[in-house]
């Protein structure tokens, strides 16, 4: 059993069970082997959301340092951190429920979106949490179409409208 095989199964977990599912007996019942045995992987369950988010969430960052433009940089973090919520809403709703949770990746990309906004609003904060609300709002609805590819892409359409008249909008500096 690898770390790569318990974090397969916690997020088939967390997804099957609408987020009360993963409990670390759970998932030592789906991998056949006692909870005590997880715990040399994890060392609970706020650590294997955790790990999870940073399995999931990593694709936001990549490559948004390369960006030299601030204001496409955030646009490139916020559709993909939408589209990585719509994809994976339980985690999404776990880590809401697990304080404990947010840290890794998560904190990372709320660190970088911070310091983007900072260079071009004088309310780096509060966008960085109207956006955010935003693209958890407009995640978790997308998470609702799953079935329907065509209904998926109007709200990826209408997200990204509505980000882009969003970051239109910032009070510059």
């Amino acid at each position: 059993m690898s770390r790569d095989d318990i974090l397969r199964a916690a997020l088939t977990l967390l997804e099957e069970g609408a987020g009360r599912g993963l409990t670390m007996r759970a998932l030592a019942a789906r991998l056949g082997v006692t909870p005590m045995s997880l715990y040399h992987h994890v060392e609970d369950r706020a650590g294997l959301l955790r790990a999870l988010s940073d399995r999931v969430y990593a694709e936001v960052l990549a490559d948004a340092s390369e960006q030299a433009d601030p204001l496409a940089a955030i646009r490139t973090m916020l559709i993909r951190y939408h589209d990585a919520v719509g994809r994976h809403p339980q985690l999404t709703l776990a880590i809401f429920a697990t304080p404990q949770a947010f840290a890794g990746v998560t904190r990372q990309i709320t660190e970088r979106l911070t310091a983007l906004l900072a260079q071009i609003t004088p309310e780096p904060a509060l966008w960085r949490d109207i956006l955010v609300d935003h693209a958890h709002g407009s995640g978790l609805a997308l998470a609702a179409t799953s079935g329907n590819p065509e209904q998926a892409q109007i709200l990826r359409d209408q997200y990204r409208q509505a980000l882009d008249r969003l970051l239109e909008h910032l009070p510059r500096r």
